[in-house]
């Protein structure tokens, strides 16, 4: 017999599985559940955008792309960044288009880490950016946001976590899991300490086009003394509600941007093709489904934090994304014993908070990408949960 412990990749063993879809396989398994727990848009992709897909495969365009991606893509995606965050970056030299916006993120990290370099990871964030980090030799250092801060990183916080070591900060803006967004003041107290500090920035902005109300998104990118000292991250995914096409893109300083593209070359080649035909025709025409899909987020963001907050069920409003976090420590139990308490009783999905970070228990995250229909049954049968447990002995 082999023992597989021995011939695989100790790093690799030691990663835990991702809480996210540990619950979702979960419920995967079992009938009549509603799942409130995936980022994902329940939008199709807009039907001129899925047309030119079509077509494009009608038309036999099947080849590989540059190694960075479709020059026209890379302009639309220049264009774009223009006319919504003020940054100027050349298509030739400083964009590349990847696979999802994850793929971007590993390369990134890869890119600027060596090891031992410390990378400040705010948290509760996504699930990936330590592993990825671990898995490049850095050191994955967390700092912890909180609700009465709305879960923004203060630049209070960030000051402590800095060392000698300390090279890179991650900045998950808008959040998932909170739905918490930087506003441009937060963002200049953070970027005075990176410039300070001689730090580098990963700015995941892949939700920056789902914010609500006044808090536009703004690019820690877009202040001064940061574009050369930040490689943006942003996709397809949930702006065009283009999740399984896999499309993202990286744009930041030519230097990075060459060495994160070396990589994805040996790795994957390059994004598909298909998918980026498409993505020009989202970049050029899809400004109406962008507006459409934030209006009717922003409606299903209202009907579910109030529904919470009459439950009993603190939650802050969240300003981007499609999630909302509500604290569940009135019930007494823990994030991952009300989850699972949840699923079986009530046969609805929501997904623990330490799944995103230990400062994340005592909280569940819930996905507002949904249909109305969707989460009113939901809030339903957790309203039903909650006043059967009340009403116990």
């Amino acid at each position: 017999m082999i023992d597989y412990r021995a011939v695989l990749n100790r790093q690799v063993q030691e990663l835990k599985p991702s809480g996210i879809r540990r619950f979702f396989d979960i419920a995967n398994e079992m009938d009549n559940v509603i799942s409130l727990s995936i980022g994902e848009p329940d939008f199709p992709t807009p039907w001129h955008v899925r047309q030119e897909g079509i077509r494009t495969l009608e038309d036999g365009k099947t080849w590989y792309s540059p190694n960075r991606g479709f020059l026209e893509l890379r302009e639309q995606i220049s264009r774009f960044m223009e006319r919504h965050y003020q940054l100027a970056y050349d298509p030739k030299t400083q964009v590349a288009v990847t696979v999802g916006g994850s793929e971007a993120i590993d390369l990134a990290v890869r890119c600027l880490i060596n090891p031992g370099d410390e990378v400040l990871i705010p948290q509760p964030s996504f699930v990936c950016y330590e592993p990825l980090t671990r898995m490049a030799h850095g050191v994955p250092v967390i700092v912890e946001t909180r609700q009465e801060d709305r879960f923004r990183l203060t630049a209070q916080e960030l000051r402590g976590k800095i060392t000698p070591q300390t090279k890179v900060l991650i900045l998950p803006y808008p959040n998932n899991p909170t739905g918490a967004v930087m506003h441009r003041a937060d963002l200049e107290a953070v970027a005075q300490i990176v410039r300070e500090n001689s730090l580098m920035v990963i700015s995941d902005e892949i939700y920056s086009e789902l914010t609500y109300g006044d808090a536009r998104h703004v690019s820690i990118a877009s202040l001064d003394g940061m574009k050369e000292r930040t490689v943006v991250i942003n996709g397809f995914s949930k702006t065009f509600a283009m999740t399984g096409w896999r499309l993202g893109y990286a744009a930041g300083p030519e230097e990075i941007i060459a060495q994160m593209v070396k990589l994805h070359q040996y790795g994957i080649m390059c994004a598909p093709t298909t998918s980026q035909y498409a993505a020009v025709e989202a970049l050029k025409n899809g400004e109406k489904d962008i507006a459409e899909m934030r209006r009717q987020y922003d409606m299903r963001r209202r009907l579910i934090v109030d529904s919470f907050n009459s439950m009993g069920l603190p939650c802050f409003e969240p300003e981007g994304a499609f999630y909302v976090f509500p604290c569940i420590k009135s019930t007494g139990l823990s994030s991952e014993e009300f989850c699972r308490q949840l699923l079986y009783a009530e046969r609805v999905a929501v997904i623990p908070g330490n799944a995103f970070g230990d400062c994340g228990e005592g909280y569940v995250r819930v996905s507002y990408s949904y249909s109305l229909n969707h989460i009113t049954e939901a809030l339903s049968r957790i309203g039903h949960f909650l006043k059967t447990r009340q009403a116990a002995p």
